[in-house]
């Protein structure tokens, strides 16, 4: 038996849906056209200054897509305009509307606003670390503590800033200390500590919502079956699937998220080379690194995609690869090399992390410790082989 929705009396709000989702995104369109306007030099992390309001929300807005090593604000607008548009093909059931954002709950709304909304309260408690001329991950909340709490326990006001208040309480600081304290004296990739923060953050917060008691049950919001995406040709799936990973670890996983990141750094680059990748001029290099890298995860675990219908091969994307062109100064061994060990080694690590959490915990901290280790573990490795730096 099929049930069928009225639609009598939601003309009105999805109309005012509509404007809403087009005023966003014309609002986002011209906060993109801004940030072009300022990429005109070299990389330069923001001082720690909350009066020099240009430069702090350039910093934002190039965190949005930090994850990804990238660290320009034209990518990281373009990319909630991508997601934006991702959202609403959803909404309206359009045919290339590509993977489901939010873990395929649709809940992208809540899960990006939860996360800026962290992204912005983390920088406002924790921007006094930053010295002029220094860095530090300010940007983890956006990509853990905040969007993972809104999916596991749903929609709503009080999920969502219960989210992002835990988020940036717990997650800069704890990466602040893993990078300064470990990744310093030890010489890892700053990633290695990031992550570390992200895993450890998010193991106290989830702990946490359980003594909240405005939280309601993990997962007790989902009284029906998430919609599936529409497939499409087999064959397209898999280049789909590697384009959807780039915007993965903002809890987005949409083909047309990922594109407009990725034109958004590619023009950045092609402006000023000096301001994307944190300055070091190895963009390119990089976003080989990454292409390549989920290209092969995806093709080596498909089968774990078809039988799971998830399977992190994002992981390496945002970690071992572009660490080691990073690391080892972008030549072929490093982009190679980096992209296919991350391939092979990080997603099974990341899905047996994640199997095994308890209850009550998104398996996404499976992929962050994932993230760390194998990152901590190859990239050091990498660099014992002979001839293997330039």
């Amino acid at each position: 038996m099929t049930t069928v929705r009225s639609t009598a009396g939601v003309t009105g709000p999805r109309r005012f849906a509509s404007f809403g989702a087009g005023l966003a995104g014309l609002c986002l369109l011209v906060l993109a056209g801004w940030t072009f306007t300022r990429v005109d030099g070299p990389w330069q992390p923001w001082n720690g200054d909350y009066t020099d309001v240009g430069p702090f929300a350039s910093w934002l807005a190039g965190s949005i897509s930090e994850p990804q090593f990238y660290a320009v604000a034209p990518a990281g607008v373009l990319l909630l305009v991508g997601g934006l548009a991702g959202h609403v093909a959803h909404r309206r059931s359009w045919r290339w509307q590509g993977f489901v954002q939010a873990c395929g709950t649709g809940l992208w709304p809540w899960a990006a606003g939860s996360g800026l909304a962290s992204l912005l309260l983390g920088n406002l408690l924790w921007g006094w670390t930053l010295k002029p001329g220094s860095w530090q991950p300010l940007f983890v909340p956006l990509v853990s503590v905040a969007p993972a709490i809104v999916v596991l326990f749903g929609p709503g006001w009080r999920v969502g800033l219960s989210a992002a208040v835990l988020g940036a309480l717990l997650t800069p600081p704890i990466a602040i200390l893993a990078v300064e304290r470990v990744c310093v004296p030890l010489d890892l990739p700053p990633v290695v500590g990031a992550t570390a923060g992200m895993a450890l953050g998010a193991l106290i917060a989830f702990w946490l919502c359980r003594q909240l008691r405005w939280m309601p049950a993990p997962g007790a919001w989902r009284t029906q079956i998430a919609d599936e995406p529409r497939r499409g040709s087999a064959l397209l799936w898999l280049p789909r699937r590697a384009l959807a990973d780039f915007s993965e670890a903002q809890f987005f996983g949409n083909e047309w998220a990922s594109a407009a990141l990725i034109v958004g750094a590619v023009v950045t680059h092609l402006i000023a080379p000096s301001s994307i990748a944190y300055g070091s001029g190895l963009f390119l290099a990089v976003l080989a690194s990454q292409a390549l890298t989920a290209v092969v995860g995806v093709i080596v675990w498909r089968k774990r995609w078809q039988a799971h219908g998830f399977y992190p091969t994002f992981v390496p994307v945002v970690s071992v690869a572009p660490a080691a062109v990073l690391a080892f100064g972008g030549t072929l061994q490093s982009v190679v090399a980096g992209a296919l060990a991350g391939a092979l080694i990080a997603p099974p690590v990341a899905a047996a992390i994640g199997a095994r959490l308890p209850a009550g915990f998104h398996p996404f901290i499976g992929n962050v410790v994932s993230m760390s280790v194998c990152t901590a573990l190859i990239v050091p490795l990498l660099g014992l082989v002979p001839g293997f730096a330039s």
